[in-house]
């Protein structure tokens, strides 16, 4: 398969673009950057970061409890994601806002968690898209069991799972992707190094690039650009291919930068510099690919001007989806704490409703 060598080399980092968004006429997948693609890539982009940031401002004005951006890491989400088939199943970790945006996934369903209505927020059958998995390297395992069933069904499909570098320390990933090479899953491991996990830099959690694990575990492997949005779709495309096939799961490292903290609890200025930041804010995933859009003529006023209408009514649905949320009733807690209320729950839950109405 193009692109994808054996993960025991030294794998060149895949472009389409170069850092200034210039499209690269030697690249194996430079023809991938048809029009139609970038405009297509480029929209979801723009709006996933629209949405990003207005959860973002939801949290700061203490509508939810807490958000995990993805912003500057649009370009690794909306390019991997658009290179699967809608039957093809998802596993995400927190914060593939993008993603769940891609595959149809509403506002109010993102935010409900993140608001405390709710521990999932949108049915995984009907979006081919498993709930947010806040426990470390927990979705690797249930790709790969997930995908273990798919292929012993004989299902024409492929499970993609997204990791981030901190959780590809973590003993689950690494279980995941020994049983997924053993039982050759029809998985694809996506992996996004965005440097940090949380305030543990990459150079301080392994000493060569992650790809290069995918050797011991007997994994194909493919090494890409995160903020290129061409490379990663083409990338993917190949990978999920391949795995379609019946040639084993892949391990796909984007690298790529968090731009905003681990969570909005967490403050990044406190062990990163604002040197780094800004190095990597001239490789923001926007307008490197906004560049290649105007370079060509791919795009007009008129394009841009229907996008930003299209955003802002993104932005404004989700701060209304938001504050129409009902927040959960604390009794809820009881009722929900196993699958059927217990004796005892029940018990504790009545307890409760007194004494909440004995302030009354």
């Amino acid at each position: 398969m193009t692109g994808l060598l054996d993960a025991s080399a030294n794998l060149e980092l895949v472009r389409v673009l170069d850092t200034a968004g210039r499209l690269l006429p030697d690249s194996p997948f430079a023809r991938s950057a048809t029009p139609e693609r970038c405009r297509e890539l480029y929209r979801w982009m723009v709006l996933a970061r629209r949405l990003d940031q207005e959860a973002y401002n939801l949290q700061r004005q203490g509508e939810l409890g807490l958000w995990l951006s993805c912003r500057g890491q649009e370009a690794a989400q909306i390019g991997s994601v658009s290179a699967l088939r809608r039957s093809d199943h998802i596993f995400p970790a927190y914060r593939e806002h993008a993603v769940g945006l891609y595959r149809g996934v509403s506002p109010a369903e993102l935010l409900a968690s993140w608001r405390g209505c709710t521990h999932g927020g949108w049915d995984p059958a009907r979006y081919r898209l498993h709930i947010y998995s806040l426990v470390l390297a927990t979705q690797t395992l249930h790709a790969t069991g997930y995908a273990m069933g798919v292929h012993a069904d004989g299902v024409d499909e492929v499970v993609l799972a997204y990791l981030g570098d901190g959780a590809s320390s973590q003993g689950d990933a690494n279980e995941a992707l020994n049983w997924a090479a053993v039982s050759q899953a029809p998985v694809v491991f996506f992996c996004q190094n965005n440097q940090w996990a949380i305030s543990t830099p990459a150079a301080a959690q392994f000493r060569t690039p992650l790809y290069q694990r995918a050797a011991g575990f007997g994994l194909r492997a493919a090494y890409v650009d995160g903020n290129d949005a061409l490379a990663v779709h083409a990338v993917t495309s190949d990978a999920v291919a391949g795995v379609r096939a019946g040639d084993g799961p892949v391990f796909i490292e984007a690298m790529t930068y968090r731009m905003a903290g681990h969570s909005t609890s967490d403050d990044p200025r406190r062990y990163r510099d604002d040197a780094e930041v800004d190095g990597w804010q001239t490789l923001d995933p926007l307008a490197r690919l906004a560049a290649l859009l105007a370079d060509q003529g791919w795009i007009d006023d008129r394009f841009r001007s229907v996008l930003d209408a299209e955003a802002d009514d993104l932005a404004a649905d989700t701060r209304q989806a938001c504050l129409a949320l009902a927040p959960p009733a604390l009794e809820d807690t009881f009722r929900n704490t196993l699958v059927d209320e217990t004796a005892l729950l029940a018990q504790e839950r009545t307890a409760f409703t007194t004494f909440k109405a004995s302030f009354a």
